[in-house]
């Protein structure tokens, strides 16, 4: 009865069939953005220092740190009174020597008509410059030149006993105040104007075709815009500028070359700019708007492999190895130039040693069903 048992069946089970996630390759027009970071500073910063000597006698109440100023404030009076005497003594002199100038003038009149009577009478030779009083005279308007000179200068030193704002600005560092004596070439305070802020912003050789960065021999360039942002008191800001210029060379140790950006009225001091200003100092991210490229293939970078190839689904759902050409990759996101076919279906899921013709099952994204 057992060798008349009829053989068990054998049959071949199929392998299993693994479940992954797809994307939906869509081709599209894209601006390229490239993000940086830098610190906000001014564009234009100058230290006050004192062109004259003397005892600080008056202060602006703007004068201390974080103060704004408009250009033509008075910041610091030193004392002025030696500045008005000295003028009032270089006056006496100009007057002085322009009597003497007087003077000799008449006198060369008169000798030049004495000369021509003698001239008349005796026959005589030609008149000397010396008879006519030349060298006087000459001498006369040389002294008058030299008073009028150092009379400017008295004025000037006197001027110069009142510091003015060069600019509408603010006041970055104090180092002078009421009552400390100065002398000249003593340094004042640290200063920066407020129309426009800067920020350095580092680009890689890889960043550097997809902006169109300004040279200083261009005439009537496109604008590239900025996009900066911060978080401020648990808030994210936003404040807008453009790239200026570059600093034209690449820096030696990072091998980055910098592009400036340019914030118009940082401390919106005008009132039609932003909410919050844009501090000196801020610590930044930045969004630069490059090049516009059409027909890029758009991926999340989680698709990408080694040796820039990505799977994708071939006939009767089985994965394929496709090489792309990476035109740009960023944090979140990956675009092709070649490669990957508009509409075509690309693996997401992170098989373990994936095989050519390997069958599967997918589920496509939410977002792109």
């Amino acid at each position: 009865m057992m060798l008349q048992t009829p053989p068990p069946s054998e049959t071949q089970p199929e392998p299993p069939v693994l479940l992954i996630d797809v994307v939906r390759a869509k081709a599209t027009d894209i601006d390229i953005m490239v993000n940086a970071q830098g610190s906000v500073t001014p564009r234009t910063e100058t230290i006050l220092v004192s062109e004259v000597s003397g005892l600080i006698t008056e202060v602006s109440p703007a004068f201390h740190v974080g103060g704004f100023f408009n250009k033509g404030d008075v910041l610091i009076r030193i004392d002025d009174r030696n500045y008005r005497a000295d003028v009032k003594r270089a006056e006496a002199a100009v007057t002085a020597a322009q009597m003497n100038v007087t003077r000799e003038t008449g006198l060369a009149e008169y000798a030049a008509t004495e000369f021509e009577r003698s001239k008349a009478l005796l026959h005589s030779q030609s008149a000397t410059d010396l008879a006519l009083r030349k060298p006087q005279l000459a001498e006369a308007s040389s002294n008058l030149e030299f008073a009028e000179a150092d009379l400017a200068k008295k004025r000037g030193d006197l001027d110069r006993t009142t510091i003015r704002a060069p600019y509408d600005g603010l006041i970055r560092e104090k180092r002078a105040d009421i009552g400390q004596f100065v002398a000249a070439g003593t340094q004042l305070a640290v200063t920066f104007a407020v129309d426009f802020a800067e920020v350095r912003l580092p680009l890689t050789d890889r960043d550097l075709p997809f902006i169109d960065l300004p040279d200083s021999f261009e005439a009537g360039r496109q604008i590239t815009p900025v996009q900066l942002t911060a978080r401020i008191g648990g808030t994210q800001q936003h404040w807008q500028g453009n790239i200026a210029r570059t600093e034209g060379v690449f820096d030696q140790r990072t091998r980055v070359l910098y592009a400036v950006a340019q914030i118009r009225d940082p401390y919106n001091r005008t009132g039609k700019q932003w909410e919050t200003p844009l501090r000196i100092g801020t610590f930044v991210d930045a969004t630069i708007t490059g090049r516009h490229i059409q027909d890029l293939i758009v991926l999340p970078r989680s698709v990408l492999r080694s040796d820039n190839q990505v799977w994708v689904l071939g006939e009767n759902d089985t994965l394929l190895p496709s090489t792309v050409t990476v035109v740009r990759s960023d944090e979140d996101h990956v675009y092709i130039s070649d490669g990957v076919a508009h509409n075509q279906l690309v693996c997401k899921t992170l098989v373990n040693n994936p095989l050519p013709g390997m069958r599967v099952r997918y589920v496509l994204d939410d977002d792109q069903r």
